[in-house]
């Protein structure tokens, strides 16, 4: 055991879906149940972390208020957090570090979305240094045009070919019609996927993860109050990355598009999908071989393949000989989205790298159900969130 673990005593969702409601209510039901699950008291709660929806208004901005007040003020510490898709795992990551310091023995944590209908839209305003706003103003590009231009370089550059796109939903598909949290919970087959209309060339319909409502929440302890708590082996958590690129990659990392490597003096040393990984390995002491399984952010099938090198589950360009070999399916060697990943769920975006949590935490105390992976032990997350937030989590058992 780590002397930098904390607990993970509660873990609950709030299903996705399209519900027509607020944010606010589907984080309370969250919390809730949160602290259900763990069996503490809300007034017990010492600190709360939200993680912010810039689609909630002042509210949203102000996450971490917004649900204290919701919950019922009782004089805890706040925190409001925003990393774009990161945001969760910066919550994750402000709520160890004041247990670590000492300033709370119970954190609960928090994130919840009401997203509206179609691809996200920059939000905030006009940032002309920001290339995800420029790839939108200047390029037209949106998220699927971005998720396509990156499958198209994994076909170039690897051989990926539209049937392993497809493989990757039907796998995510099926896993997730085994999750009562999911949106979409029916199994698809490669033929669905292929004749799914065609949104960003290569990628069909099927292949690319719609916009959710929909909220997570987790109640995270010290170790020595959860053994206090009558909670001698919980699960922990063993590191959290929030890395930024390194120089000099741009802050998206961007597919190599219209790019001359000639003119870089010199690369770093990894790319930023890869070191986000990298440093949640090093801090936990734990690598790629030791997990049992992972929840990776799948914004589209061809992205979750390049996660799989970058996860170092495999070798540069084998990601599609991993997928077909079986090996991150259910019962495969290291099952990827157990839960059903993006595929089934959708973006909520403050809610899934806390979502992401969730499942590893029900898949090490065995309680997945149907989705069981059997006797895991070690998990990570991996996301990322716009203009450089690294978002990786470790949790053992």
């Amino acid at each position: 055991m780590s002397a930098r673990d904390v607990a993970v005593l509660g873990a609950a969702m709030h299903p996705w879906g399209k519900w027509g409601r607020g944010f606010v209510e589907y984080g309370v039901k969250a919390a809730r149940d949160a602290l259900a699950d763990a069996g503490v008291d809300w007034r017990d709660v010492g600190s709360i972390v939200g993680a912010d929806t810039v689609r909630g208004g002042y509210p949203g901005y102000v996450s971490g208020a917004t649900f204290a007040k919701a919950l019922g003020w009782q004089g805890a510490r706040v925190t409001s957090v925003y990393a774009a898709c990161a945001s969760g795992a910066q919550a994750v990551q402000t709520a160890r570090t004041q247990i670590l310091a000492g300033l709370a023995d119970v954190v609960l944590v928090v994130g919840a979305d009401a997203a509206p209908k179609g691809f996200f839209r920059p939000a905030g305003g006009d940032r002309p240094d920001d290339p995800d706003w420029l790839r939108f103003r200047v390029l037209g590009a949106t998220n699927p045009a971005y998720f396509g231009l990156y499958a198209r370089r994994r076909m170039a550059v690897h051989g990926d070919t539209l049937a392993d796109f497809a493989q990757v939903k039907v796998k995510n598909a099926a896993m997730g019609a085994l999750n009562p949290y999911a949106r979409y919970r029916k199994t698809v087959t490669t033929e669905e996927v292929a004749a799914s209309a065609v949104v960003a060339d290569p990628l069909r319909l099927l292949d690319i993860c719609a916009t959710s409502d929909g909220a997570a929440a987790l109640v995270l302890s010290s170790v020595d109050f959860a053994r206090r708590h009558g909670a001698p082996d919980p699960v922990r958590i063993r590191a959290v990355s929030t890395v930024t690129p390194e120089y000099p990659q741009t802050v998206l990392d961007l597919p190599d598009i219209a790019t001359d490597s000639a003119a870089v003096a010199a690369p770093p040393a990894r790319p930023f999908r890869a070191a986000i990984a990298h440093a949640a390995y090093e801090e936990a002491g734990i690598g790629p071989d030791e997990l049992s399984l992972a929840e990776v952010y799948d914004l589209s099938t061809a992205l979750e393949l390049q996660w799989y090198e970058d996860l170092a589950l495999c070798g540069e360009g084998e990601a599609a000989k991993l997928l077909r070999d079986g090996a991150t399916a259910l019962g495969g060697r290291v099952p990827v989205n157990a839960s059903g990943g993006l595929a089934s769920f959708g973006e909520a975006v403050p809610a899934q790298a806390i979502a992401q949590v969730c499942e590893l935490t029900w898949q090490l105390r065995g309680t997945a159900g149907a989705r069981q992976v059997p006797g895991a032990r070690v998990g990570i997350t991996a996301n990322q969130g716009l203009f450089g937030h690294g978002s990786s989590v470790i949790a053992v058992r």
